[in-house]
């Protein structure tokens, strides 16, 4: 035998010692009629019951913990009170369909970012290009926006940031598809152009044979844009030159002309667009499109910003994508007939006039001082409208680009 055999007798003679001392007083006169040793347990259990309240325990409500959400994820918006019956107009909004873009399928009431490569980079170093998509619970079209095709115009990526986080993809009548950046390789070095200095914005719809710039706009032309049922493009001034926010649109052409129709506050410019720009491209595909122009290039302007966001939120509501109590502004002029106006001398230029200002015709816009000679060469408007662009102070030459002045003019049709 490995373990010798113990005597247990005098632990079990110390336990029962133990037991009955727990006993209070008393208690043996209320066990009388019980046999010895079956009511000890009784005490017990009045013990534990002042020490917890079990019938609290039983009956209180079942505790109410908070989930665990992940603190770096946006929180969802409070669910709204539901209307009710006679608050609902309308027919009931059809249900949407799962929508596939760059190999991916996007469900309905669901939103996504997905990653677009025009593959024309070195493989071990490629850089994908985020690609915004709000899909909707509801049918209705397909709106693109697309940002710094120039990779220094900083304004439009940040409308288009705001204007897609904004959707709710649950109330949401259609699909909106946003590119930021559409220039990345430009953003990243705070150029307008791409890497072997061509202007993207005249390469569309671009070749998949041909050179750098044609290549990126064939794969962003075939893979994004043709997907889409309404193109904004969003710009701003080139360099040292800012944009009254405005649209540049074909108005001879009628389904364009009706879209403009739909932004808020916003004057139009026309411009039949020139060949290789992708609003020109879209429009030739049968592709209601638009570009919206704010503010200057390298630059964050909240003013712009927000002109640019109420009128894509205006242009959502007019085709039935959103709904939202939204204040109409005073309709704005269409500015069918533009012209720059240059100055004929070298020097520093100093404006008169700010964006957006009245003029007339004559009037004073600005001068160009030598600043040798002390020569000072005013620069004045060649007929009545609004300055709806211009050059910020600077060095000019003779035949620089100063004053961009448009004038009032009949919608084609009216």
């Amino acid at each position: 035998m490995l373990f010798p055999k113990r005597d247990y007798s005098a632990n079990r003679t110390l336990l029962t010692c133990f037991l009955l001392a727990l006993v209070p007083m008393g208690a043996g006169a209320n066990a009388g009629s019980s046999p010895t040793g079956a009511a000890m347990p009784a005490p017990l259990i009045t013990q534990l019951a002042e020490d917890e309240n079990v019938e609290d325990v039983v009956q209180s409500e079942p505790r109410k913990i908070a989930p665990n959400v992940d603190l770096k994820k946006v929180a969802p918006m409070p669910e709204p009170e539901p209307e009710s019956e006679s608050e609902l107009a309308g027919p009931e909004p059809v249900p949407s369909e799962t929508f596939t873009l760059l190999g991916k399928e996007v469900l309905p009431g669901t939103s996504t970012r997905l990653a677009w490569s025009p593959n024309i980079q070195i493989a071990g170093l490629s850089q994908t290009t985020p690609v915004l998509v709000v899909n909707g619970a509801h049918t209705g079209p397909t709106l693109c926006l697309t940002g710094a095709i120039h990779g220094d115009e900083l304004n439009g990526i940040e409308i288009v940031r705001r204007a897609m986080y904004d959707l709710d993809p649950a109330k949401l009548s259609g699909r909106v598809v946003g590119v930021p950046i559409v220039n990345l390789s430009g953003f990243q070095q705070g150029s307008r152009y791409l890497p072997d200095r061509r202007d993207l914005n005249r390469y569309f719809p671009g070749r998949p044979d041909g050179t750098l710039a044609d290549r990126i706009a064939h794969s962003l032309f075939t893979d994004v844009i043709g997907h889409c049922d309404m193109l904004v493009d969003i710009h701003t001034g080139s360099l040292k030159r800012t944009n009254l926010p405005q649209l540049r649109a074909d108005m001879n052409n009628p389904e364009v002309a009706e879209f403009t129709r739909g932004f808020d506050r916003m004057a139009v410019v026309h411009s039949s667009g020139s060949p290789g720009m992708l609003r020109t491209a879209a429009v030739n595909a049968g592709i209601r499109a638009v570009t919206l122009e704010a503010g200057e290039s390298l630059r964050i302007q909240e003013h712009q910003i927000e002109a640019g966001v109420n009128s894509l939120n205006s242009l959502m509501e007019k085709h039935g994508m959103i709904s939202r109590m939204f204040v109409w502004g005073d309709p704005q002029p269409v500015y069918y007939d533009s012209t720059w106006i240059r100055a004929q001398h070298g020097g520093i230029l100093f404006s008169d006039v700010d964006l957006g200002d009245r003029i007339s015709e004559g009037e004073i816009l600005g001068y160009v001082a030598d600043p040798i000679t002390n020569e000072q060469y005013p620069i004045r408007s060649n007929s009545n409208g609004r300055v709806i662009g211009m050059a910020v102070d600077q060095v000019v030459m003779a035949g620089f680009a100063a004053y961009h002045i448009g004038t009032e003019a009949e919608v084609p049709g009216e």
